[in-house]
């Protein structure tokens, strides 16, 4: 099992499209390539913690669920309402988590953290949020779809390209 991490997905919203000024002609281009991207790297087996701001229209995230390949957490974003949440088809849901991943703590959030807990001792926080556009702090990485190519992302990629 791998675990995977996304963030501002906006599945349906048009306005994201323009306000972030993504490539694609309309929502259900832009949904059916998020799809895509998701199932190409995340097998049925794998855990993905989606950081906030799942969709547009919170009657559709249940079938949307369906469609995506992994065991799926949310952890709320700004524009997720209590029926996001209470959506069928998430293994947990929640505003706030700290896990371990391969030996490394992890702090949880939509929003990102000027600090967080552990910061000091190693912990790393991932995010969504701001779609790409806040300068990075040292162990803080946005996990969104904006800046990650449009899929959901592993630790170590993300620790990859920080080396890169």
């Amino acid at each position: 099992m791998t675990v995977f991490f996304t963030a501002d997905t906006h599945f349906g919203d048009h306005r994201t499209i323009n306000i972030q000024r993504r490539p694609f002609a309309d929502t259900g281009v832009m949904d059916a390539a998020l799809v895509a991207g998701w199932n190409a790297v995340v097998d049925p087996e794998d855990e993905v913690w989606h950081l906030g701001d799942v969709a547009r229209r919170p009657a559709d995230v249940g079938d949307l669920l369906a469609r995506l390949n992994g065991r799926k957490h949310l952890l709320r974003g700004n524009n997720d309402p209590d029926a996001t949440l209470a959506a069928p088809g998430w293994a947990s849901t929640g505003d706030y988590q700290e896990i371990e991943v391969d030996g490394t703590r992890l702090v949880l959030c939509h929003y990102p953290f000027r600090s967080w807990n552990g910061q000091h001792r190693g912990a790393i926080n991932l995010h969504g949020h701001s779609h790409g556009r806040l300068k990075a702090m040292l162990r803080q990485f946005d996990v969104g779809v904006d800046p990650r190519g449009f899929a959901p992302v592993t630790l170590a990629q993300l620790l990859d390209r920080d080396a890169a």
